[in-house]
């Protein structure tokens, strides 16, 4: 039906443009613009014709998808090359200021830790003034954009500076913190003003469903030239901000990711910091044997030690931040001193990392990118526990004690950098969590590695070739799990043999993140969907896999059943009161109290609209005229009236059937109100028509005399007329209806609820029964339904009709018999789509129908 319907409109359109061109006389010729003329004099007139027609033609061009995607990926490796090279700037600045004062073990100590102090507060402060949406991850913010909800100021240009700015100086001070959650939001922020700025030659770039397209893309971008890894950039903004994701935006977001990821490896090689285009954290472990079977438990132990641990890491993230905000003394000081509690944290921070202090057994001198080139390293750092058989060699000299030996500074570096990472990713400032936990995370696989070379020194192959333990790989493995534990994905994995350039250990890295996995999904959610939970998104959870109670719970055990609605024979006091009992947005338009039957919904604003206009200053005193014109006995009344009722007959009468088209037959007995009720229709029509009248010219504005009218009336008499307007039969012929707003069958399961909110992005659906307005379920049910169908121990929660359900499971010959005489009784009630209405709604029927 829709498709010959779209394909004979498009018939029609066609056939109409060609008859008003045979009209209008315009035959196809060879067209001259009238812009060209004045190119098309002179000597060099035929180039310079040529010129406009390809600067037209490239302008036409740049509509394509692949144009925009290709500047998105430019801009995107720029900005991440320059903000590196930044980076690494300010780092190394910190490490020439601490090696010049090697001399005095004070001043290296005030070195140390004012330099990071400065930067982050900088950071703190100049993301607060100019754009505090900047702060934090920003996948959070993407994943509630994506679902359709829109955030103010958080795609602007100023968020976009303070983002970058911010993230610079807070990855320049060294602090365990992230950028590829930032660079996600960077990333869509720069597709958002790429088109705002391409809406200039095209307007396309203004519909809304293609932002929302190039967004998804742009996730994808942010990721790929962040670990120059296309691949996992795709799979993991896709993991991270969508629920469900359409196949036709997998190109772009491949396109885009791998453009940029070389375009950022290229500026590398031109910047002379790599010899060709390469891995970003290169490894060389051995291919012909990368591991043994028999090693496959200690990945599995990893897995599942990871995701114990990535659940702790997003427990211990979110009390820290409900700490700061339970408690209201705190809270309060920090709110007038927001730039105390960065500076606190990054003072902590610097001094236990402090090299010849406490830092000492933890590595702290080598920063993130010089931590994962260690951990990565090939090499077996210790054989059977004695740290001096291994010679320690440039940036390996960190982790290096000639106190301890190399399991003990594992362990400290894991422990404290553990709780450092949780505690500075609740800094005021633009940062992301992924890094630190990925470095954590490549450490507690290191430690594993290094205690299995320490208890198998030959390696556990028993046959006569001999190959050793590596415990790199073991340090790929625990990145991959515990970073796919805390983001609950999958897709690490792939980031992973992108980043090492090797796949030798593809099983044992998914063995272990899908175990991380399993388990931290079963405690925890994961660090974005906390962060959501905590600034309280309008976000829906996702439901827990393995439960099969979310199955048994239906529709109408979470609805909410005491709805405000609106009547089509509803009167204006009786709007005033809904807009005084509800904050819903939309609110249902029903037939009748007694039928119920849903015809559409009107959202609070037009209802808003339409009292404001019945109860609006102007519309008293264009009825105070009238009433003074009648009684001075001036003729200005009946032509008016007269005039009312050609405007009406000429232009009013083919504009209302087309306002109320989709509700024709329902909507059409409102206007026409009862006989016992003229006033109510001649005063707004006089109005109108006094207002065409005397607004007709310019010239003649009464506005003195309106103010002259207005004031002799005083506030008893406006409120009085106020209460007769109030009294009157809504018109809602002016108002914007939707006559198909979403709704849902009461014994929908809450599985395909959620999917359904999910996939079309709804925030709340009307329940019906036979067409008939029941209740109204919205994302706060549902959160609350989802949320509270699983307890803490797992235990099935009855809801209120399971019994009931229980015991008729299937459709019985009574139930159907039933339903059918339910179905005859609303059969006697009017529908909207009746011609002529009986039963027990024709005392409200309007006696010309």
């Amino acid at each position: 039906m829709y498709g010959r319907y779209t394909q004979d409109l498009g018939t029609f359109a066609k056939d109409e443009a060609a008859r008003l061109r045979l009209q209008e006389g315009d035959t196809p010729r060879p067209r001259r613009p009238s812009e060209l003329l004045e190119y098309s004099q002179g000597r060099c007139a035929p180039c310079r014709v040529c010129a406009l027609q390809c600067q037209r033609f490239l302008i036409s061009k740049v509509g394509e998808d692949w144009v925009f995607l290709i500047l998105l990926g430019l801009v995107m490796a720029l900005v991440s090359w320059a903000m590196d090279f930044a980076i690494a700037t300010c780092l190394q600045a910190q490490k020439w200021m601490y090696g010049g004062l090697d001399t005095n073990v004070l001043l290296q100590y005030m070195a140390w830790v004012t330099y990071p102090t400065v930067l982050i507060t900088f950071s703190a402060g100049f993301t607060q003034i100019l754009a505090p949406q900047a702060v934090g991850s920003g996948i959070p913010e993407m994943k509630t954009i994506l679902r359709g909800v829109v955030l103010k100021e958080y795609l602007t240009l100023k968020t976009f500076v303070a983002k970058v700015i911010g993230l610079t100086c807070a990855l320049g001070s060294g602090m365990p913190l992230g950028k590829e959650g930032p660079f996600v939001h960077i990333a869509s922020m720069c597709a958002a003003l790429l088109s705002r700025f391409l809406s200039l030659f095209g307007g396309f770039y203004e519909n809304e469903a293609r932002n929302i397209e190039m967004l998804a893309a742009a996730c994808a971008v942010g990721v790929g030239c962040c670990f120059a890894a296309p691949i996992g950039g795709v799979l993991f903004s896709i993991e991270v901000t969508s629920t469900f994701f359409a196949v036709r935006n997998y190109w772009r977001g491949f396109f885009a990711a791998t453009f940029s990821a070389f375009i950022f490896r290229v500026l590398a090689v031109w910047n002379k910091d790599e010899e060709t285009i390469t891995a970003l954290f290169k490894t060389r472990f051995r291919l012909d044997f990368p591991f043994d079977l028999q090693e496959l438990p200690a990945f599995a132990v990893i897995g599942i030690a990871s995701g114990f641990g990535g659940a702790l890491f997003v427990y211990l993230n979110r009390k820290i931040v409900q700490f700061m905000r339970r408690q209201k003394t705190i809270n309060r000081f920090l709110m007038k001193k927001r730039l105390l509690f960065p500076a606190l944290v990054t003072l902590i921070i610097s001094t236990l990392t402090f090299p010849p202090g406490f830092g000492q057994f933890m590595a702290g001198q080598l920063t993130q990118k010089d931590t994962l080139v260690t951990l990565f390293d090939n090499q077996t750092w210790a054989k059977q526990g004695i740290s001096d058989e291994f010679e320690y060699l440039g940036i390996l000299e960190a982790w290096h004690h000639p106190r301890s030996n190399v399991f003990v500074t594992l362990v400290v570096f894991i422990l404290m950098k553990f709780w450092m990472s949780a505690l500075a990713t609740t800094i005021p400032v633009p940062c992301g969590a992924f890094m630190p936990v990925f470095v954590i995370g490549a450490a507690f696989g290191r430690l594993v590695g290094e205690s299995m070379a320490a208890w198998f020194p030959d390696g556990i192959h028993t046959d006569s070739n001999i190959y050793r333990i590596v415990p790199g790989g073991y340090a790929v493995v625990g990145a991959a799990a515990l970073s796919g534990a805390v983001t609950h994905t999958v897709s690490t994995a792939v980031i992973v043999f992108e980043l090492t350039g090797q796949i030798s250990h593809i099983l044992p890295v998914m063995i272990a993140v899908i175990l991380a996995n399993a388990v931290a999904q079963s405690l925890q959610p994961s660090l974005y969907d906390s962060i959501i939970r905590i600034k309280k998104l309008p976000y829906l959870p996702e439901l827990g896999w393995g439960h099969h109670e979310k199955y048994n719970v239906r529709v109408e055990d979470i609805m909410v059943r005491d709805i405000r609605y609106v009547t089509l024979n509803c009167k204006y006091r009786d709007l005033q009161h809904v807009l005084h009992s509800t904050k819903m947005k939309n609110l249902p338009l029903v037939e009748s109290a007694e039928s119920m039957i849903l015809l559409g919904s009107i959202e609070r604003t037009q209802v808003g609209a339409l009292l404001s206009s019945q109860l609006s200053p102007q519309r008293r005193l264009m009825t105070l005229r009238q009433k003074v014109l009648s009684e001075d006995g001036h003729r200005l009344s009946d032509s008016s009236i007269r005039f009312q009722i050609s405007t009406e007959t000429s232009s009013g009468t083919p504009a209302r059937p087309a306002l109320r088209k989709p509700l024709k037959p329902a909507l059409k007995r409102v206007p026409s109100s009862p006989p016992d009720s003229p006033p109510a229709g001649s005063t707004d029509h006089t109005g109108i028509a006094l207002k065409s009248l005397f607004c007709a010219n310019p010239a003649t504005e009464p506005t003195e005399e309106e103010m002259i009218l207005g004031d002799k009336m005083t506030p008893a008499e406006i409120l009085e007329w106020e209460e007769q307007q109030l009294d009157q039969l809504v018109d809602f012929s002016s108002a914007k209806i939707d006559p198909a707003p979403f709704q849902l069958v009461e014994h929908t399961s809450l599985h395909k609820t959620h999917t359904i909110f999910s996939l079309l992005g709804l925030d709340h659906a009307f329940v019906t029964s036979i067409g008939r307005l029941v209740g109204m379920v919205s994302l706060k049910e549902l959160r609350k339904a989802i949320e509270g169908s699983l307890t803490g121990k797992g235990v099935k929660v009855r809801p209120p009709l399971a019994s009931f359900r229980d015991s008729t499971a299937s459709t019985t010959e009574a139930d159907t018999t039933a339903l059918r005489q339910l179905w005859d009784r609303h059969q006697h009630h009017h529908m909207p789509r009746e011609a002529s209405p009986g039963g027990d709604d024709d005392d409200d029927t309007p006696k010309g129908e």
